[in-house]
């Protein structure tokens, strides 16, 4: 990790082009590092900023009281056939709200597991699937995991996650009552199930790319928008887009986060601000309390 040493807010732009696919592995290397610190490498760098899925365990899937594993669901506008991670409350004696949980743009990863887990600790049903599905799934390192998602069709995809949230809202233990989360592409993805799905019961976007301001006169799902104080990239469009959801009267809630980075949620990285991500978790938890576990 970057404990011994400070990471120039440059460098901190690079990676995010790098991430998103602006920036190649060999730009980055030789743009950052003109910023590195003495003895660093920009190599080294590189692999500090790059994900520990070691640290993406919050819950252990062995938890005694979650039930996870892994379920197939079909796409018939998607990819036909998808999987993903399964996780619920482990004995319960009644209907459960439900929520699907969308990742970043690398596949499903050890991290949007685990964020799965805790949605089922909290009381939810929580689905991940993996847009790498008709590709192999997640090959096991966020590097491939984005070149293979580059290769998918984002239409198709959008497909596969309206699919999931049929897929949760017609599970005989659901309510019925479907929400969902998504963090980077999966946050715009969010807000993409909110323009096209008006029974989407709430939406929680983190740091995803906002639709055109003309689409927001569509939404009528709850929302609420988690955004990194220094994440030029997608605030950008947020003005815009604030004014369309203000313009339609959706229900909304935007919650800003000061000095720290796009990605500040992803426990596994450099980015992850802890005081910053357990209240947006926090946050996040019980907004779907209230717009999913209400009666009627």
């Amino acid at each position: 990790m970057t404990d011994d040493f400070d990471v120039d807010e440059r460098v901190w732009k690079l990676f995010d082009g790098y991430v998103h696919g602006t920036v190649t592995r060999r730009e980055f290397l030789d743009r950052a590092a003109k910023f590195t610190a003495s003895g660093v490498s920009a190599a080294t760098l590189l692999t500090a900023l790059s994900p520990d899925y070691a640290l993406a365990q919050q819950v252990d899937p062995d938890d005694p009281s979650i039930s996870v594993g892994y379920r197939k669901y079909a796409s018939p506008k998607g990819a036909g056939v998808m999987r993903g991670y399964f996780a619920r409350p482990a004995k319960t004696g009644h209907k459960l709200p439900c929520v699907v949980v969308i990742h970043e743009n690398r596949g499903l990863n050890p991290y949007i597991e685990d964020v799965a887990r805790r949605l089922a600790v909290a009381g939810f049903i929580a689905f991940a699937p993996d847009a790498l599905t008709p590709l192999g799934g997640y090959p096991g390192n966020d590097d491939d995991g984005r070149e293979l998602q580059r290769q998918r069709d984002r239409e198709e995809m959008t497909e596969d996650f309206l699919a999931a949230v049929e897929f949760l809202r017609e599970h005989p233990d659901s309510t019925g009552r479907v929400g969902a989360v998504g963090f980077c592409f999966g946050g715009a993805v969010v807000l993409e199930l909110a323009v096209r799905l008006p029974d989407l019961g709430a939406g929680v976007a983190f740091y995803g790319r906002h639709p055109d301001a003309d689409r927001a006169a569509a939404i009528r799902a709850p929302l609420m928008l988690n955004h990194a104080g220094l994440d030029e990239r997608v605030n950008a469009s947020w003005p815009a887009f604030e004014k369309g959801l203000k313009a339609a009267g959706v229900d909304y809630v935007n919650h800003d986060y000061d000095g720290v980075q796009h990605g500040f949620h992803n426990d596994t990285t450099p980015r992850y601000d802890k005081k910053a991500a357990e209240l947006a978790w926090e946050r996040t938890v019980e907004f779907f309390d209230r717009y999913l576990k209400q009666d009627g």
